[in-house]
């Protein structure tokens, strides 16, 4: 694990080295295994299944989840004192990322494994604990979450499903309708959110057969058809007082931490799935002959999975450094600290910008492959019969689960902004340093005997162009700034990007020394593609940026800045593209 413990957004200000990160090659052997296991558990018995799954046959998600329980997979974040492993973050991001070539299925396990089960772990009295988290944990009982409501999605403390205690005290009636519950009718237990007395956002665990609770018909959806999505209507559904969930008025607080968990954990799922998914292009890409050759052999394609594996190489690294931080940071809460989870949560929560950041970027590096991968197979990759159809519609739902792309775009700055008002981030003071480094411009020569000097020192630009533009929003707007939401999904962008690309490099840097020649070569060219292209994005957003905050001398001054900040020298870059592109079409698969 990481030498240092670095504070939530730390990256942006901070330099970091390899040894800070965490990456895949660090797994133990004990990790390797259980990733194993879940790889064979998927290809053996999911697999198989899939197509019947597809079709709504939930009898086989209740069964196999009851297998995963079996396997251990379903306790891996439950305490040992009611039968769970508590293993760390990179070991659950690890199944999440194996399970999710599953299909459906994996979004049933998803969604079981972390918002169904996560509530109760966090938040749950020892009395629930031992009365629900065996059965979850062992998968005789499916959980389920009840947030949204039909009209309450991003705006969840605007629900309306209301609690209202008894008579008698003994326990709460519960009235609304709750929306898009994944495990809708396979649940025993479900965690939901109303309003006591219509005004103190709470939750509450239910039970399947409690009375007044019903389950709505299944979603006629998109894509991810094997997993169960249905409204959960309550209507004076009695739930004893002992099943409140946590502290009356808390829910938020339920709500909104789980949902870190969930977002890097999609991370990792989507990227299990980019990887699956690439596979399949190259396969087919192999396969399919045009003018006489295999279409693997255009360099239009080979451009396409260059550019694939690259953005699946940031993913990977991205979600296995937050994995690191969270695991670091959590290291250090010993287990008999009083409120333990309460301090175990505000640990997770340091992290609630890098979270958003894994949500948005690994889903939309998912989005790029699915639709590439459609690309490739041409006609064929409209039809049903090959899998590239399947993974372009299951794709999309993931920029709107754990809260929409765009909401997790405006967390990022949001709570950057808060912790920096507060003093904890030093936004300010660093911004103006970078505003002074505009006049002064920096003459030092690369050390070209350090492995990826040139990107190292652009990352150091990128950063500098990230607190010139966001620094110069909050100089201009003050407190208003929370309202520009452009400006701020802007700004969001750049520190996405930035993240991304340092847990890149510094993870090839690591990785480095133990590498063949060949595979040090389509490492590099890995790290250039992918280089080339988020200077690319960064360099548009913070234009956009500049634009929208500025005009005159001042803009000139500012766009002036960015082009400085933001130049890479990417020579090289087809033929690192090439190489790149023939080692991933001859293993025939993600190759790293």
């Amino acid at each position: 694990m990481a030498a240092r413990v670095f504070k939530g957004a730390q990256f942006l200000t901070t330099e970091s080295s390899k040894d800070d990160v965490f990456t895949p090659e660090d797994f133990s052997d004990e990790q390797r295994a259980i990733g194993r296991t879940v790889e064979r558990f998927v290809a053996d018995e999911v697999l198989p299944l899939r197509e019947e799954i597809e079709h709504q046959h939930f009898e086989h998600v209740v069964k196999l989840m009851k297998r995963c329980g079996e396997l251990g997979l379903l306790m891996m974040d439950a305490p040992e004192e009611y039968g769970g492993l508590e293993l760390d973050k990179a070991t659950s991001m690890l199944a999440a990322e194996k399970i999710s070539t599953s299909g459906s299925f994996s979004v049933a396990y998803a969604a079981h494994t972390g918002i169904g089960t996560l509530p109760l772990v966090y938040y749950g009295s020892k009395e629930q604990k031992q009365k629900y988290l065996g059965k979850l944990i062992s998968g005789e009982w499916v959980a389920a979450y009840c947030l949204t409501e039909p009209d309450s999605g991003s705006d969840a403390l605007g629900a309306r499903a209301s609690a209202t205690l008894s008579a008698d005290g003994t326990h709460y009636l519960l009235n609304g309708t709750k929306q898009f519950t994944t495990n809708g009718s396979i649940a025993s237990l479900y965690t939901i959110f109303a309003k006591i007395d219509k005004e103190h956002f709470s939750a509450f665990l239910v039970e399947r057969g409690t009375e007044g609770l019903s389950v709505g018909p299944e979603e006629k959806k998109l894509g991810i058809k094997g997993s169960s999505t249905t409204q959960v209507v309550l209507e004076n559904a009695k739930v004893p007082v002992e099943n409140l969930l946590g502290e009356i008025g808390k829910g938020h607080k339920i709500a909104f931490n789980v949902l870190n968990v969930g977002r890097f954990k999609l991370g990792a799922g989507v990227t299990g799935a980019a990887k699956g998914a690439l596979a399949e292009g190259i396969k087919y890409a192999n396969l399919r002959k045009q003018f006489g050759q295999p279409i693997a052999s255009f360099g239009a394609i080979k451009e396409k999975i260059a550019d694939l594996t690259a953005e699946i190489f940031a993913s990977e690294s991205l979600v296995y450094r937050l994995a690191g931080l969270i695991d670091d940071r959590l290291a250090t809460i010993p287990k008999e600290t009083a409120d333990y989870y309460q301090a175990y949560q505000r640990g997770i929560e340091e992290y609630s910008i890098e979270c958003a950041i894994a949500k948005v970027f690994c889903s939309e590096v998912l989005a790029d492959v699915v639709d590439e991968v459609v690309q490739i197979h041409g006609g064929y990759g409209f039809v049903q019969e090959y899998p590239a159809e399947r993974y372009y519609r299951d794709e999309r739902i993931n920029r709107i689960f754990e809260g929409t792309n765009e909401i997790n775009r405006l967390l990022i700055p949001g709570i950057l902004l808060t912790r920096a008002m507060k003093g904890e981030i030093p936004l300010q003071s660093e911004a103006m340093k970078a505003f002074e480094s505009l006049l002064s411009p920096s003459f030092d020569a690369l050390d070209e005997s350090v492995p990826f000097a040139a990107e190292k020192a652009l990352i150091a630009n990128l950063k500098q162009a990230f607190l010139v533009v966001a620094g110069r929003g909050v100089q201009k707007f003050m407190a208003g700034i929370k309202d520009e939401q452009e400006i701020l999904l802007a700004v969001a962008d750049i520190a996405i990007n930035i993240f991304a690309l340092e847990s890149s490099v510094l993870r090839a840097e690591k990785m480095l020394p133990g590498l063949s020649a060949s595979k040090k070569e389509a490492l590099v060219a890995a790290v250039t593609s992918f280089a080339f292209t988020a200077t690319e994005k960064t360099a548009g957003a913070a234009r956009k940026a500049a634009f929208y905050i500025e005009e005159g001398d001042p803009l000139a001054m500012m766009l002036s800045g960015i082009r400085r900040f933001t130049k890479y020298d990417a020579t090289g870059l087809l033929q690192a593209k090439r190489t790149l592109a023939a080692a991933a079409i001859e293993a025939e698969r993600y190759i790293f």
